[in-house]
């Protein structure tokens, strides 16, 4: 049974976390916070990417109306993102929050927190309790005697102890640094401690597209294999589009959940006689309007397709200055080079 499977199901919205729900890809808004319109067009290209949830930080009290209207026509629950007021995250509770995340290390106190509690309570949302390895409590993060992740662990419990205290459960925990080895070492001890509260996943602060995908595949790819991971977020210093794609990519190749075509290309070598590179990277941009969870394989040489590719649904086997399209490890026809691309879409859209 997956760790994830017996963790307590929460309603985000409309989506499920936790209790052996698919695990939910989430991205974060980086428009103006006052410019609906912006929002919304953000929120429409992450839907169409395949987000489901959405999260949209709320700087300023100044802000709320914007979120009001963000949340009043968005086709995705929205997450209210909270820091440093407690009143804020009150207001957005009131104002169609799907739900809060807050870290209340920084919120003001425990009668802040409770407040918060409250609002979230009267609203009938869950609230996630979002712990970096930047803000830690002073005195927690001092001691000597606990690694980081035990520190994060800790103080993780420790406000989902008090959120317990106070007959409050719809609640999501995050505990989250930029360092792959604390990010797991973290997921396992909340996974081990608060087995029944589900998680949501991230590496913070991974970094641009090409060193914060590899980082966050390293160290999510880890834990979702673990069965530990409730939602995630790949956060990327770019187009929140891209951190949509690259969750789809990764649950796609731990086969948790397929949505996007999957391409599978051989790395080439000298047995290769048509430009497969070039081929590649154009059924590659040509997939990206396609939204079904095909296997498309293109190989470079009888040696690797279509036998090493006979579980794809569609690919294509180079020769010399030519290709043999296959279906199911069948060839279906044989082409030119220059037709490789076209016959290849003209057989997927026959599947």
């Amino acid at each position: 049974m997956a760790l994830r499977d017996r963790t307590r199901r929460v309603m985000v919205g409309n989506v499920p976390v936790g209790g052996g729900a698919p695990v939910a890809v989430q991205s974060m808004l980086n428009a103006p916070a006052k410019d609906v319109e912006a929002n919304l067009a953000q929120i429409q290209a992450l839907a169409d990417a395949g987000c489901e949830i959405v999260r949209m930080a709320i700087p300023k009290r100044d802000c709320l109306d914007a979120f009001e209207a963000v949340c009043a026509a968005s086709p995705l629950p929205v997450v209210a993102d909270v820091h440093f007021d407690a009143e804020i995250a009150i207001q957005a509770a009131r104002r169609g929050a799907a739900k809060l995340r807050i870290n209340p290390g920084n919120i003001g106190g425990w009668e802040p927190t409770d407040a918060v509690i409250e609002a979230a309570r009267e609203a009938g949302i869950p609230i996630r309790v979002g712990v970096n390895a930047g803000s830690l409590d002073n005195q927690l993060a001092a001691r000597q005697d606990l690694s980081l992740p035990q520190k994060l662990a800790l103080s993780a419990r420790q406000y989902v102890e008090h959120f317990h205290e106070r007959d409050f459960f719809d609640i999501v925990v995050s505990a989250k640094a930029h360092d792959v080895p604390v990010t797991i070492d973290t997921y396992r001890l909340l996974a081990e401690e608060l087995p029944e509260v589900p998680l949501h996943i991230g590496v913070t602060e991974a970094g641009t597209a090409f060193q914060g995908i590899i980082k966050s595949a390293a160290g999510l790819g880890v834990l979702l294999e673990a069965g530990i991971g409730d939602t995630m977020r790949i956060s990327l210093t770019d187009d929140p589009v891209k951190e949509v794609r690259a969750c789809w990519t990764l649950l796609s190749s731990l086969d948790l959940r397929r949505r996007f075509p999957e391409l599978i290309s051989c790395p080439t070598c000298g047995r290769c006689q048509v430009n497969l590179i070039d081929l590649a990277k154009q059924v590659e941009e040509r997939l990206g309007e396609v939204n079904r969870p095909l296997k498309v394989a293109v190989m470079g040489c009888v040696v690797n397709g279509p036998g090493e590719a006979a579980d794809a649904d569609i690919g294509v086997a180079c020769g010399a200055g030519s290709g043999a399209v296959f279906a199911s490890g069948k060839i279906v026809r044989k082409v030119s080079e220059e037709d490789i691309v076209d016959a290849l879409f003209e057989e997927m859209g026959r599947l």
